[in-house]
């Protein structure tokens, strides 16, 4: 039986792959400024998630790519600084861990450094297997991202089912074996994500990969309606925030335009 989340444990490295142990199931969300994060964190949520998908939702960029260390840095910055609880685990953006080994430690340090995270997610398995081991040594905790990799959107030719279930499984193993405390799997067939998910002992987190995941991630805006655009099979809309702000400031708009705001309350004599 799943137990009671504690809102006032905080939320370690070694707690987050703890409760695959347990048979606890995790729940991680998306943050990219201090007022969602405060509310997630008070939410319950096992971790916060700063992606580099705020290259998408929040500066309207049609990739992750473009996404830079400086500015996942800014970013990273204000969720740490609202989150007492949940564990923090920052996105290297693309080319912050593909250039070199020394590199790689670097911008990593930058993040841990200038932001107070716990944890970095690098997108790779086998090929990123020096570097995750290079990481930990280091003393970064790392979350590994096997599946779909939105930083090699051009190479793969789109935002597509990763099917090669040897692969997958293959870089997994090696992400681990490498050092990872948890594992990214995003869209991937269910059956193959269920298979990783029994053969590996850290904790799996899926995004489109099923629900024998260990835990679930999804982007926030994609969950409370914020998006406005193409919304992916996988995600459940708890909320359709998009609709309720236009019309609170529709609303907003037409009482000052007829001279209903302010009245008499909000006034100042």
């Amino acid at each position: 039986m799943q137990a009671m989340t504690d809102l006032t444990k905080r939320i370690t490295v070694p707690e987050f792959a703890a409760k695959k142990r347990r048979g606890e199931k995790l729940c991680m969300l998306t943050a990219y400024d201090y007022s969602m994060a405060a509310l997630l964190d008070r939410s319950g949520v096992d971790a916060v998630l700063v992606g580099d998908s705020l290259g998408m939702v929040v500066q309207g960029k049609s990739t992750t790519v473009p996404v830079t260390l400086d500015q996942i840095i800014y970013h990273a910055e204000m969720v740490v600084r609202a989150v007492s609880r949940a564990l923090v685990v920052v996105d290297m953006p693309f080319l912050t861990c593909n250039v070199s080994v020394e590199r790689s430690i670097e911008n990593a340090g930058r993040i841990l450094q200038e932001t107070g995270c716990q944890a970095v997610k690098l997108e790779g398995g086998a090929e990123q297997a020096q570097v995750i081991s290079a990481l930990v040594s280091a003393g970064i905790p790392v979350m590994a991202h096997v599946g779909l990799r939105p930083q090699y959107v051009h190479v793969m030719g789109g935002y597509r089912v990763q099917r090669d279930a040897e692969q997958l499984l293959r870089d997994a193993n090696a992400a681990e074996a490498a050092g990872a405390f948890s594992i990214l799997l995003e869209c991937i067939p269910a059956t193959v994500a269920a298979k990783i998910t029994s053969t590996l002992a850290i904790p799996t987190i899926g995004i489109g990969a099923g629900k024998e995941c260990d835990g679930q991630v999804l982007v926030i805006h994609d969950l409370l309606g914020l998006g406005g655009g193409y919304l992916p099979r996988f995600v459940r809309q708890y909320a359709d925030l998009g609709s309720a702000v236009t019309e609170a400031v529709g609303r907003f708009a037409a009482d000052v335009r007829t001279g209903r705001f302010p009245g008499p309350a909000e006034s100042y004599d």
